[in-house]
């Protein structure tokens, strides 16, 4: 097992879909796809390739800290009693546990995903 991880950012294999959890859904219709590519120490450590198209959900992290790149697309984040926030491709930025807001997709996003819990 190698040590380093080059993440494929344009993914040809067929990615496993979902739907926001009801109770998360806040506005619009979104769809999201996952190109796991990794999960390390028993599964605590995730990385892949992630994709939404537009909509409003509820950002819950839990005891979850995640880091994320901004392939294509753009997004709004709102931490509960803070300032929205915008993020384009070529950004980056970390939703540290206990994190609580909103996530409105604006432009169909794609993102590189680190979550370790």
């Amino acid at each position: 097992m190698s040590l380093l991880l080059t993440i494929n950012t344009n993914p040809t294999s067929t990615p496993k879909e979902s739907l926001p959890d009801p109770d998360r859904l806040v506005e619009g219709d979104p769809k999201f796809k996952t190109w796991a590519q990794d999960a390390s120490h028993d599964g605590k450590v995730n990385t892949g390739v992630w994709e939404a198209t537009p909509g409003v959900t509820r950002s819950i992290k839990g005891k979850t800290f995640e880091f994320c790149h901004i392939l294509e697309g753009e997004i709004e984040l709102t931490p509960d009693n803070g300032e929205p926030v915008i993020y384009r491709a070529g950004d980056s930025f970390v939703m540290k546990p206990g994190y609580k807001g909103l996530w409105r997709t604006i432009k169909t996003v794609k993102k590189i995903y680190v979550t370790v819990t």
